[in-house]
């Protein structure tokens, strides 16, 4: 049986998929999700075998959906996607040159149809470079944004929340999670520094040393410390240490 998830803001596509999906004996729907956020968790609580996700979701749209899974988990854990889209020609041309899955709302049912034998011949195949086919298509049907606006974390008794990068102070790295500080809170999200700073916008945001990214506007001072490392005093008072290794790195930002 295949197991499918429908994520999707608007409800009558959602009932027109799930529509769809019932006549097929082999398919089976274990959820849906109205906004991103519903659909990250979705995927992490039902493991599906196919998405079918919209871009242009609120909260956090199709893409975002995607990052957050890859980044949490792990492409190995990405399952296969199909994009419900409204774009235009130009950007469906994307999704055809990375060999993705798309439906073009309004979808007909024999599109329908010719999608579901390709799924079936798919499921079980190794997922290959999806997070980089992911990234080319990103780049191909919308502008380049410096970085994600916000940020999926934890608040307490494991609620989720969008958290806005423009208010991150501190990421530090704290096992196999990140805690973020921002006015005075705290939050966690699953994931390692490296693939988070890979994320961020390298203007707003520089790494200090092997377990802490700052964001460069929440600094009010640098101080010379021992052997080329420095100092780094937050607005808020706390101090770090930039060591020299990652100084280097970054020589001109201040």
């Amino acid at each position: 049986m295949i197991r499918a998830l429908i994520a999707d803001d608007e409800p009558p596509a959602r009932r027109k998929l799930r529509e769809l999906l019932g006549r097929e004996p082999d398919f089976e729907i274990v959820g849906e999700a109205a906004d991103g956020v519903e659909a990250v968790a979705a995927i992490r609580r039902m493991s599906p075998d196919v998405v079918f996700l919209d871009i242009q979701m609120p909260r956090l749209d199709g893409f975002g959906v995607i990052a957050e899974v890859i980044a949490e988990l792990g492409t190995e854990s990405m399952p296969l996607v199909v994009f419900v889209t409204a774009f235009d020609e130009h950007a469906v041309r994307a999704f055809e040159v990375e060999a993705l899955d798309y439906l073009l709302k309004p979808f007909a049912p024999s599109r329908f149809q010719g999608l579901l034998e390709r799924l079936r011949r798919r499921i079980g195949q190794e997922p290959g470079d999806l997070d980089e086919r992911i990234g080319r298509l990103l780049a191909a049907v919308r502008p380049t944004s410096g970085g994600p606006r916000q940020i999926l974390v934890e608040k307490e008794e494991g609620r989720q929340a969008l958290l806005p990068v423009g208010e991150i102070d501190l990421i530090r790295a704290d096992g196999n999670y990140l805690t973020f500080l921002s006015k005075g809170k705290e939050y966690r999200r699953r994931g390692t520094l490296r693939e988070i700073e890979e994320r961020l916008d390298p203007a707003q945001f520089v790494r200090l040393n092997r377990s802490e990214i700052v964001r460069l506007e929440a600094i009010r001072e640098l101080q010379p410390w021992f052997h080329g490392d420095a100092r780094v005093i937050l607005k808020d008072g706390s101090v770090l240490t930039w060591s020299r290794r990652y100084r280097r790195k970054v020589e001109g930002v201040f």
